[in-house]
């Protein structure tokens, strides 16, 4: 599985924090690793240099081998928490369709 992070200007994207979120994700969606080739991670601020309510966005687009990929947004104040919320929901949206296929 290929995890890619995005950010917008107005964030840093300092190594460390890819190499942080990189591990979240691989580690959170490791029992799903065979049907997953891609991951994708948009993160932007809205509000730009503003301080704002839940203004840090997460996208997390996962592509499923032979499938359409799954997007999901996520906002929160911080970009850990952003992710992190991001990661529990596509879990979900992973279960949702892998267990569709199985009962097929």
């Amino acid at each position: 599985m290929t995890i890619q992070i995005n950010t917008d200007k107005n964030l840093n994207g300092e190594q460390r924090s890819a190499d942080f979120f990189s591990s979240q994700i691989a580690e959170a969606l490791q029992r799903f690793d065979a049907h997953i080739t891609r991951v994708e991670v948009h993160l932007k601020d809205e509000n730009g240099s503003k301080d704002g309510f839940n203004d840090i966005s997460c996208l997390l687009e996962a592509r499923l081998e032979g499938r359409n990929p799954i997007a999901i947004t996520n906002q929160a104040d911080t970009m850990e928490s952003a992710v992190k919320g991001a990661i529990d929901k596509i879990k979900t949206a992973i279960e949702s369709i892998l267990g569709k296929i199985q009962n097929h």
